[in-house]
């Protein structure tokens, strides 16, 4: 789908291999997600499931920075068929294509199946119905929604704002996001190193959650360089607090069938991703500083009314 993308001559065409692409793709996080949960003991989960968390946004970071140094190429290859042009639009994608077989050589040559064996369900209910009808689970499943609908916001509505109201360039719009996704990456396997008994999970969560609703609600009210980096920096605190132990508690509610929960949850999580712009920019409309305020309130009441009584298998 990348080397379609990059071959793309019509919007048309542009457009099924973005679709065909996110298909493809979407199974990639919920699956290797499961393959570590069956991997690991419960112990080691949470450590192992931020350490992915980890190779997540140290893509988001690298990602961006590598596209666009190859953004700036263009690829000359004279053959005895003629002269044959890859263009700055079509190397990055190319690029993203060449690394997809190196993964795909990895997983086929030293990937192993794992060894844990599951067991049959003795009365037959269909998972889905099991999902659905697990209040825990379900409001795993909110927590997932809101936490990437924030995330999806900001990373929408800062940019707007950030050349708008805080008269930002593209250097400092760009260290706002490098700071939110380094964060991330450094303190998400930190979070998940805490033992139960000095920072349970769903402690964990509740600051995590607190934290990232503050830093949006009073992100609004200064607009100096160091205040803004400031609050980026305890809202992606909040969410590396959030992102592994929410994940790891998808992933300890049944055993037998993890694959089928995270894969839920990332499905979750998409939704997310497509509110989260067009409800930050609707909202924006209205006031700059209305999503911010208004994704910090609702973080702040799924807290209040999610968490109590929230308990975990383990």
């Amino acid at each position: 789908m990348q080397v379609m993308t990059g071959l793309s001559t019509s919007l048309v065409m542009l457009y099924v291999a973005r679709i065909l692409g996110g298909i493809f793709s979407s199974s990639v996080i919920p699956v290797s997600n499961a393959y570590l949960s069956d991997l690991t003991s419960s112990k080691q989960r949470r450590k192992i499931l931020a350490w992915s968390g980890v190779a997540v946004s140290a893509g988001v970071i690298a990602g961006p920075m590598i596209g666009g140094y190859l953004a700036q190429t263009n690829l000359h290859f004279n053959n005895r068929l003629g002269h044959l042009l890859l263009d700055k639009f079509s190397v990055p994608f190319l690029a993203v294509a060449l690394l997809g077989i190196v993964a795909l050589v990895v997983v086929v040559l030293w990937l192993k199946k794992p060894r844990k064996q599951y067991t049959n369900n003795p009365q037959g209910k269909p998972i889905m119905m099991g999902m659905l009808a697990n209040p825990v689970f379900l409001r795993l499943l909110l927590l997932s929604l809101v936490i990437q609908l924030a995330f999806t916001l900001f990373e929408t509505v800062f940019s707007v704002y950030a050349k708008d109201i805080l008269v930002f360039d593209t250097a400092q719009v760009g260290l706002g996001f490098m700071l939110c996704g380094l964060i991330m990456a450094v303190l998400q396997p930190i979070f998940a190193s805490f033992n139960e008994n000095i920072l349970p999970m769903r402690l964990q969560l509740i600051i995590g959650f607190l934290l990232a609703a503050a830093s949006m609600g009073i992100f609004t009210l200064m607009t100096t360089d160091f205040y803004v980096f400031t609050m980026i920096i305890i809202f992606a605190t909040g969410g590396a607090m959030v992102t592994p132990n929410l994940i790891a508690s998808i992933s300890f509610i049944d055993e037998n069938n993890t694959g089928t929960y995270l894969s839920t949850q990332s499905s979750t999580n998409s939704i997310g991703q497509v509110l989260g712009p067009l409800f930050g920019m609707w909202i924006y409309s209205f006031g700059s500083s209305w999503p911010f305020l208004i994704i910090g309130i609702i973080l702040l009441l799924v807290t209040l009314f999610t968490m109590p009584g929230l308990k975990f298998n383990k």
